[in-house]
């Protein structure tokens, strides 16, 4: 049938690492947003939601409302830099819900939260694009051998979405060459 997309086979486990991968690539950039909005705690709940998702915790609702309250938190910093880190949340909690659908989209839920930490690197330091590489390079070393297969077992990431599609898609070259 044309247009149809296969199923790839994703345990439990897969989805923990990946998602284990995603939190601690969020984390490092955490303190971008909460140095412009000390007070908001929905970017670190929602590591903190992944992370207790990753050490065998449920994949259920206060997951998910974490990643939509990151979303929120990112809407309303003044910083880019700020912005692209609680989005860099957002896509840890999100990396949960990884669908196995054999579609180049699907990359985003594995690699959005390096992606969006690098760009929050980048913009911090002045738009250093050097910045965001290292960083690349960095979640690359971080990431598992696990991360990597699951990541092979999807279409290469799509093209588009600004400078955080450019630094997925080096994520992705960079992983996928490992």
């Amino acid at each position: 049938m044309a247009g149809e997309v296969s199923e790839i086979v994703l345990s439990k486990e897969d989805l923990r690492e990946v998602t284990a991968f995603a939190a601690a690539c969020a984390e490092v950039v955490l303190g971008l947003f909460e140095a412009d909005r000390p007070d908001d705690p929905r970017p670190r709940d929602a590591i903190g939601a992944a992370r207790q998702f990753a050490r065998g915790g449920e994949r259920g609702k206060s997951l998910r409302d974490t990643a939509w309250a990151a979303l929120k938190a990112a809407k309303s910093t003044d910083t880019a830099a700020g912005c692209e880190a609680a989005r860099a949340a957002m896509a840890a909690a999100g990396a949960a819900y990884l669908h196995p659908l054999a579609k180049a989209t699907q990359v985003k839920h594995i690699l959005g939260a390096g992606a969006h930490a690098a760009r929050a690197a980048e913009l911090v330091a002045g738009d250093d694009r050097s910045v965001g590489a290292e960083r690349v390079a960095q979640a690359v070393r971080c990431a598992s051998p696990v991360v990597v297969d699951v990541l092979k077992r999807f279409p290469a990431a799509p093209g588009g979405g600004g400078r955080t599609g450019e630094l997925i898609r080096l994520l992705d070259d960079d992983l996928r060459g490992r």
